[in-house]
């Protein structure tokens, strides 16, 4: 079962620059806003980009998507953790809680890798 971070836990993760964001929603949702510095891994592409995308198997990781009813943060999650990745983690508010909190998005696509 992946740990589930909060997101002042996250926030301070991210001003230490010591976890790695990965946005687990569609790249249509992901383009229209994300988390800062958020890569784009769905479930049907880890086995295919994570290596690539994510070449750190000890890197600090954290999925997350929109809220706590969307799935697709824990299904990324697991798949990375059964691939050997050692450093996962789960935002499971997602991104309706970061933006409710009035905290910093992007928007648009990050080059795919």
């Amino acid at each position: 079962m992946t740990t589930v971070i909060s997101r002042a836990e996250l926030q301070d993760a991210i001003e230490a620059g010591s976890v790695v964001l990965v946005d687990a929603l569609p790249e249509s949702y992901y383009a229209q806003q994300h988390l800062p510095g958020a890569l784009n891994l769905v479930a049907d592409e880890v086995e295919d980009r994570a290596a690539t995308l994510l070449p750190d198997t000890n890197a600090a990781i954290v999925t997350y998507c929109s809220n706590t009813a969307c799935p697709n943060s824990g299904q990324v999650a697991a798949k990375l953790e059964s691939m050997g990745y050692r450093d996962v983690r789960k935002y499971a508010d997602g991104i309706q809680d970061w933006v409710g909190a009035g905290l910093p998005t992007e928007s648009g696509l990050a080059a795919r890798r």
